[in-house]
């Protein structure tokens, strides 16, 4: 019997449909792997915005995550938005009944729209606790801010500010540039295993459909993992990924704020 590549996602769930454990499935699906997942939280949002947070029970959510580990198990795991130090507890005492070495962590912190998602004193858990958990850590720019208490303005301090998250917390660091000004937008990812960097440049597109982009490219990024791509190579898919999800999503309108990117920009027609 063949068998499938498989990634978990541990994240919320939007009820719009374009980021959190959605845009995980679509993006998981779209890269040609299994989704399995547990939810963190439900989400009430649409284009405009989060307008309540209600967390799942801890003991449900860590039931999850060993049903879905004890059965299905998985090549690689994402890991989103996590809202609280006590979800944070949750996820590394199931995490820690299974040997698993991909571990994509996107630091989920504030929405598109500016909606705080993760507790302020859930930080500091975050950084002592399951950060040292994973390999891979792919921040946006406010995220990293947070992370390094301090901020980051120019697209030239982004390969220093990957080399310190990496080297601070011993993992490989995605610094996503979306949140900068330049037209020209250069991703860098860091591998702390291989201690290379590697530039990955865009151009910015005029649109508002940027929902769910942090999602989608960390859980393209552990789609990749599990289909047995080295760091950098998954690094550079993933953002091939994303770059044409948005810009097959660009010119498509729902709802009136952000819209989601086109996950299945492959597989539709247009």
């Amino acid at each position: 019997m063949k068998k499938y590549n498989r990634v978990l996602t541990i994240a919320g769930s939007d009820s719009g449909g374009g980021a959190g454990i959605q845009a995980d499935i679509k993006a998981i699906s779209a890269c040609e792997c299994y989704a399995s997942t547990a939810i963190t939280a439900i989400t009430v949002q649409n284009t405009l915005g989060v307008t309540n947070v209600h967390p799942v029970p801890n003991n449900i959510l860590q039931e999850q995550i060993e049903s879905v580990l004890s059965d299905i198990g998985a090549d690689a795991i994402k890991i989103g938005m996590l809202h609280s130090s006590e979800t944070i507890y949750a996820v590394c005492r199931a995490l820690d009944k299974y040997e698993i070495k991909n571990i994509v962590l996107d630091p989920v912190m504030v929405a598109t729209s500016g909606d705080v998602l993760l507790q302020t004193d859930a930080i500091d858990t975050l950084k002592e606790v399951l950060i040292p958990r994973v390999r891979v850590l792919t921040p946006n720019i406010p995220e990293a801010e947070i992370l390094l208490g301090r901020k980051i303005e120019h697209q030239s301090e982004l390969f220093s500010c990957a080399k310190e998250l990496a080297d601070l917390f011993c993992v490989s660091v995605l610094l996503k540039a979306g949140h900068l000004s330049e037209e020209k937008l250069i991703d860098i990812f860091y591998s702390f295993e291989d201690k290379e960097i590697m530039e990955m440049a865009s151009q910015r597109l005029d649109t508002q459909n940027t929902h769910g982009t942090g999602c989608t490219m960390s859980s393209a990024f552990a789609a990749f993992l599990a289909r047995g791509f080295d760091l950098k190579s998954s690094a550079g898919l993933a953002k091939k990924y994303i770059d044409k999800a948005i810009l097959a999503g660009a010119n498509f309108k729902i709802g009136d704020g952000h819209g989601p990117v086109n996950h299945f920009y492959k597989y539709w027609k247009q």
